[in-house]
């Protein structure tokens, strides 16, 4: 049978689209691209805004149209939402606690040909997933944590993750070397709250690292978002003393006036989020910090969005991902006085060409130096890369993807380094 996997929102559900891949590989699936007729489609959705709610909708009822006799899944966030309005369109609807038992759903579903609902059991039970590969990429994801208990008033998350719940350390390590075995240069560690990686299994994100970056053959550790307030003096001391941690990390700012940040329910203010990218900058110089902002929050002024400019520039941030806020019903921040749409969208336009601004001056300071980049892609005469602080970079020639070349950057085109290996 063919099945088609459509991958909507988050790092997390890529890294469980990946998991799943792989158990149905190993039950004789074959995996299809999803413009294919397929016998089985599967949806991992997302329910961060209202709009990913619709896109998730499309996506389910597009794939009935391609075959009205496929079996429609539709698992994750937007179901955890609607379970209680699941569409007729679904086949199989599944939580985010039971993605695993998708192959063995299958089988009842097509002994009995009934809709099912599996609806979640424990709220915190980290649900045992374990990658064994992660075809087509050259770095490679591992889900350490799901959950969040930080009930920003933004977001829905909480409610459609539930309680922060880790998976154990051991069990993180085993599936790092089995990666690294597999000639992976580079792990990325994700999670809904990375972060908070441990509070429920008497353990913590810094003992996680220490325990990884101590592997042999791991070349590159990223941290795919981590939150300023969990940046502790005990994390920082090991990004100080183990440069497999790469130079990048990505460090939600949200809203840069204290004001919206409390609106916000986030967990610190401007001068605290300072002190600590101040201590990081302190211990690697080099440093490329990239965040997101969301722009029009509710009760969000021009004199609030003006601080945010202010601020984004005095972070001197790499990059930033700018979201125009989108309501999302059943969150706190949906019952306050909103922001005109069209100044929502100015707004983003002028934090995004700060955003480029800042990119571009955070380039230039590599202008004729050295990096080493990891290979993505090859196209004959010019091969794409990162570099540990995620610059993005084409080198001149042919090179083997998932290798690393020693190159120096010539020009910058459109917010692109041009090298030429060494």
């Amino acid at each position: 049978m063919k099945v088609g996997i459509c991958t909507l929102g988050c790092k997390v559900n890529t890294y469980e689209s990946e998991y799943l891949e792989q158990e149905l590989k190993k039950r004789g699936y074959e995996i299809a691209s999803v413009d294919e007729v397929c016998d089985v489609y599967i949806v991992n959705t997302c329910t961060v805004t209202n709009q990913a709610d619709v896109k998730s909708r499309k996506m389910i009822h597009r794939f009935r149209k391609n075959n009205k006799d496929a079996c429609i899944v539709a698992m994750g966030c937007f179901i955890e939402t609607n379970l209680g309005n699941i569409d007729s369109d679904i086949d199989i609807a599944i939580g985010n606690k039971r993605k695993g038992e998708l192959v063995n759903l299958l089988d009842e579903f097509f002994t009995n040909k009934s809709q099912i609902i599996a609806k979640d059991g424990s709220k915190t039970k980290f649900e045992n997933m374990y990658l064994e590969n992660f075809e087509g990429r050259t770095r490679a994801f591992v889900k350490v944590q799901d959950g969040c208990e930080n009930f920003c008033s933004y977001c829905i998350i909480p409610y459609a993750r539930g309680k922060c719940c880790s998976k154990p350390l051991e069990t993180v390590v085993s599936e790092v070397k089995t990666l690294l075995a597999k000639g992976y240069q580079e792990i990325v560690l994700t999670g809904i709250h990375t972060g908070n990686y441990g509070v429920d299994i008497n353990t913590n994100f810094a003992e996680l690292l220490r325990n990884l970056v101590k592997l042999e053959g791991l070349k590159r550790l990223r941290i795919s978002s981590i939150e300023v307030t969990e940046l502790t003096d005990e994390v920082l001391d090991i990004i100080k003393e183990n440069s497999v941690i790469v130079n990048h990390f990505h460090i939600p700012l949200q809203a840069g006036s204290d004001k919206i940040l409390k609106l916000m329910n986030r967990k610190y203010d401007l001068a605290y989020y300072e002190e600590i990218i101040n201590k990081l900058r302190a211990i690697r110089p080099l440093v490329s910090i990239t965040t997101d902002i969301i722009v029009g929050f509710p009760n969000e002024t021009d004199l609030d969005f003006e601080e945010t400019i202010k601020n984004a520039k005095k972070f001197n941030f790499a990059k930033i991902h700018v979201f125009p806020y989108s309501v999302r019903t059943g969150t706190k921040a949906a019952t306050m006085p909103q922001v005109d749409g069209n100044i929502k969208k100015e707004r983003a336009r002028k934090l995004l060409r700060v955003s480029n601004e800042l990119t571009k001056e955070y380039q230039d300071r590599f202008l004729g130096k050295e990096v080493e980049v990891l290979i993505e892609k090859d196209n004959e005469d010019i091969s794409f890369g990162h570099t540990g602080n995620y610059l993005a970079v084409k080198v001149a020639g042919s090179h083997k993807q998932n290798t690393f070349v020693k190159a120096k950057i010539f020009a910058i085109d459109e917010l692109t380094c041009l090298a030429k290996e060494i």
